[in-house]
């Protein structure tokens, strides 16, 4: 899951390099921390949070595979 969440949101930003997911998991959830650069903070969530609703509509569908329930945090990335 991990891994799928950063393909997308690398296709989403100016600067791929700084992005980064952080998991934290539990027992039947698993929490994403998103990181990206100050600046691609508004690209992720989009116009009136469209690209954010749409990457954990994804996340939600590939986790149905899994039976796990997939909760995407978006965090502005420490170093800029």
């Amino acid at each position: 899951m991990k891994k799928l969440l950063v393909n997308v949101a690398k296709q989403l930003v100016d600067y791929p390099e700084q992005v980064k997911v952080n998991e934290i998991d539990g027992g039947q959830t698993s929490v994403l921390e998103l990181s990206v650069a100050k600046q691609d903070i508004g690209k992720i969530i989009g116009r009136k949070g469209r690209n954010i609703k749409a990457v954990r509509t994804i996340m939600n569908a590939a986790s149905a595979k899994i039976h796990k329930r997939i909760i995407v945090e978006v965090l502005e990335a420490s170093t800029s």
